[in-house]
């Protein structure tokens, strides 16, 4: 067995992390769980479901205006979920 440098916890979990693709779902929960912080609680009252998959996030709503509202805010609402992760997770949205 070949010995090698020792390595920090963090890095053996970020390797794992990245070798079984872990971290890309762990940032799609995680912009999923900014909505109700980005949209504020009087949109997040008319969510019924949110989901992310694959960097695109359904969000399903009971309000047919609020919908059409949504999608013409979708691009800054993208924007604001990215900053916040610092990365692009989020390239798309669909309004249901």
């Amino acid at each position: 067995m070949k010995r090698t440098h020792p390595k920090s916890i963090g890095d053996i979990i970020d390797g794992f992390m990245k070798e079984e693709q872990l971290d890309n779902q762990l940032d799609e929960y995680g912009a999923s769980a900014l909505w109700p912080e980005i949209v504020g609680s009087g949109i997040n009252r008319y969510t019924v479901s949110r989901d992310v998959r694959n960097g695109v996030m359904y969000v399903k709503l009971s309000s047919a205006v609020l919908r059409n509202e949504m999608m013409l805010n979708r691009t800054s609402i993208i924007q604001r979920i990215n900053e916040r992760m610092g990365r692009e997770v989020i390239h798309e949205i669909v309004f249901q």
